[in-house]
């Protein structure tokens, strides 16, 4: 969406407040011993308390409040009362809702406890590119060179991007224009960032895989050649200058 008016920025903000502080608790109360599903049902909670709908829920009718992410599952994975928690699991949350007709978008990667299984440099990796990726966006710059930078840098590091996982547009839907926001140089994507539109940005860095993969319930994904991604997400206000990030009270830079 493109934000007009002042009552659009606060919905949008109000929305945001949501999905990033339901993203931090829950992120805080996962520990070992518990499963995905007692963390998804303690992140409903919380949007509840807010006021505001699960998005995937919503949107697609995927079987939970929030994706989380277990391991070599890279994204949309459905919470269960069977997948417990261990130390050194990497799992990723991805909170998204809608409040009062705005929908807003986050998610992060983490390590459970101890890093006994070296996933904290995979970690780093992505929360560093995104913050540069967010901080060279403004209006007037190709989405194409955003995509460059996000795989150039993961290159840097050792890494690769997952290339059919992108951001997008949002704001008054889940999924708005711009559709895709990659995490390369889609040498056929045109477009620009435009001045007071709300995106989602997301960066997708890997260990070994370029594709995702669905597994047979349907919403699960992923890596084609296996291995462990982290993913890390901020909706924001592109503007002339430094973006607004919306999201940036989930604290998954610090």
């Amino acid at each position: 969406m493109s934000i007009t008016k002042e009552s659009e920025l606060d919905g949008m903000q109000k929305a945001s407040e949501a999905v990033a502080c339901t993203l931090k608790k829950m992120r805080d109360y996962a520990q070992p011993g518990i499963t995905t599903k007692e963390l998804d049902d303690y992140g409903a909670s919380i949007l509840a308390g807010f006021g505001a709908r699960s998005a995937p829920a919503l949107a697609y009718g995927f079987p939970g409040c929030t994706c989380i992410s277990v391991n070599t599952a890279f994204c949309h994975g459905i919470p269960s009362d069977k997948n417990i928690l261990k130390e050194g699991d990497l799992v990723n949350i991805d909170v998204s809702a809608e409040m009062n007709g705005f929908w807003s978008d986050n998610g992060g990667s983490f390590i459970i406890g101890k890093d006994v299984n070296q996933h904290q440099p995979l970690i780093e990796a992505s929360k560093q590119i995104l913050y540069k990726a967010i901080n060279n966006i403004k209006g007037g710059v190709r989405i194409a060179d955003i995509g460059h930078l996000i795989e150039t840098e993961a290159k840097k590091r050792g890494y690769k991007v997952i290339k059919d996982l992108t951001g997008h547009g949002i704001g008054r839907s889940l999924h708005e224009d711009p559709t895709e926001i990659a995490n390369y140089r889609d040498r056929s994507n045109l477009a620009r960032f435009k001045k007071n539109t709300v995106v989602a940005i997301e960066t997708f860095i890997s260990t070994a895989s370029t594709y995702t993969e669905t597994l047979p319930d349907g919403w699960t994904m992923v890596g084609n050649k296996g291995g462990f991604m982290a993913q890390h997400e901020h909706t924001i206000v592109v503007t002339d200058n430094k973006p607004v990030v919306l999201t940036a009270m989930n604290d998954i830079w610090n």
